[in-house]
């Protein structure tokens, strides 16, 4: 894979979910009647028959949490993904119980799990002395001060310092530690493109009080897949943030994987589905279809009327340029047939240089005055080339570059469509911790699409006599 790649805009948003007062908001499912106490005096929330007669009894929060607490009495040690099927929750319903739990002091969080507060795991943990003298507060840490956690409720972020109701009706702020989430984002490389995509993501995260654990991968979904294991499976995050690898058979496999990994994900400059119904994974993408779009019609406004386009094969934002270009050719009345329609090796492979003077060859035979070009690394080249040829840019060829990475530093300095990297990255991390944080387990999934800019410089300007 090239550095310079990007995923497939989204596809249609989903459909909007029905309010309370939708006339067919309860058609085909049970309806909820008044609260009945069980046995024990504990209330439990019956629902009426469903249409297959199953008779479907779900718990309180209250009553599922004094189960976890039960079932850590039991057990002394209890898994969060054990916990879910188990209680036949979410998740991050557990998680968000657990949480809850801590910060009352009924049990302490670990790593996957959680254990009871005073049991010898406990105190392991904990650091306990063999005298059971507890360690020495950190400093600024008030002696036997409860250790809280925020809650997650409507538009709260995970990790956010809110103040919170201790034992004895205290407010106080959460420990840090505690009240800390931890992401995991995967990328493909730390180089090109996703240096700012990364820091929109830890921006966004640093606002929140979230610890954001980054891994650099390798365009290779076992890399990845490694990468992402070694986040869920040892540094506990409670979500991920992933460009993965989509393609292939091993890009389906690490889509499956990422599907049942246990936590929440949200695709980064990438979509994917799956599922025999291909329900589509949360996703923030940049619409390269209408990046590419946009540079079309801006040379056409100069008065070009032979667009053509030059791509590289390896990247995923190939089929997603090319489609945009097609398009606005198409609406804009422009000839595609003998217009350069292009995809070559990138400017690394060896082959290059015998690939790009057939670019300019087929340019100037069919009288295209301008072209569309991903990315910058290879717009550079060519401007190069067409100075060495005796082509002037703009003055003969209007070059636009794809990325706006480096696309200032040329001579000229090239027109560009700008990918918004950053609030990508910012988008992608607010997407998860909304997930997060909403208790609602029927949440659709969201599909975020954000535009690009095109940024206007000297490479593009109208076509010479």
């Amino acid at each position: 894979m090239t550095a310079h790649d990007h995923p497939h805009p989204g596809a249609p948003s989903a459909p909007p979910s029905r309010g309370p007062d939708d006339p067919a908001a309860g058609e085909g499912h049970a309806q909820a009647v008044e609260p009945l106490p069980d046995e024990q005096g504990a209330q439990v929330v019956e629902l009426l028959p469903d249409e297959q007669g199953a008779q479907l009894v779900e718990l309180l929060p209250d009553e599922r949490r004094a189960q976890v607490v039960e079932l850590l009495r039991r057990r002394g040690v209890v898994r969060v993904n054990e916990l879910a099927a188990e209680l036949d929750v979410s998740v991050i319903t557990v998680r968000r119980d657990i949480a809850l739990l801590s910060s009352q002091g009924l049990l302490r969080r670990v790593r996957g799990g959680a254990v009871l507060h005073g049991s010898a795991v406990a105190d392991t943990l904990a650091g306990v002395t063999p005298q059971g003298t507890p360690p020495a507060p950190e400093p600024g840490q008030e002696a036997g001060a409860a250790s809280v956690r925020s809650v997650t409720g409507p538009g709260a972020v995970p990790g956010e310092a809110a103040p919170t109701t201790v034992p004895g009706g205290q407010v106080g702020r959460p420990d840090q530690e505690q009240a800390r989430a931890t992401v995991g984002m995967v990328v493909p490389s730390l180089d090109y493109y996703w240096p700012d995509v990364i820091r929109g993501a830890r921006e966004a995260a640093a606002a929140s009080g979230a610890r954001l654990v980054l891994r650099g991968a390798t365009y290779q979904a076992a890399d990845e897949r490694r990468q992402l294991s070694r986040l869920v499976g040892t540094a506990g995050v409670d979500g991920l943030l992933v460009a993965p690898t989509t393609t292939g058979d091993e890009g389906e496999e690490l889509v499956r994987w990422l599907q049942g990994a246990g936590v929440p994900v949200v695709l980064v400059e990438r979509a994917a589905t799956v599922g025999p119904h291909r329900e589509a994974m949360e996703s923030v993408v940049s619409d390269h279809v209408f990046g590419a779009a946009m540079a079309v019609r801006h040379l056409a406004t100069l008065g070009h009327r032979r667009v053509g386009v030059l791509t590289t094969t390896q990247s995923p934002t190939t089929p997603h340029v090319r489609r945009g270009w097609r398009q606005a050719c198409g609406e804009l009345g422009l000839p595609l047939d003998g217009t350069p329609d292009l995809t070559t090796v990138d400017q690394r492979d060896p082959g290059w240089p015998e690939a790009l003077d057939a670019v300019l060859d087929a340019c100037v035979a069919s009288g295209t005055t301008a072209l569309l070009v991903h990315s910058d690394p290879e717009a550079i080249r060519l401007v190069e080339r067409c100075q060495e040829r005796g082509i002037r840019v703009p003055g003969d060829l209007s070059v636009v570059t794809y990325d706006d990475e480096v696309a200032e530093l040329c001579d000229p300095p090239l027109t560009a469509v700008r990918p918004p990297k950053a609030a990508i990255g910012r988008a992608a991390y607010r997407l998860l911790a909304e997930r997060l944080a909403d208790e609602d387990p029927q949440r659709p999934t969201h599909r975020v699409v954000i535009e690009p800019r095109l940024i206007v410089r000297a490479s593009s300007a109208p076509p010479q006599p």
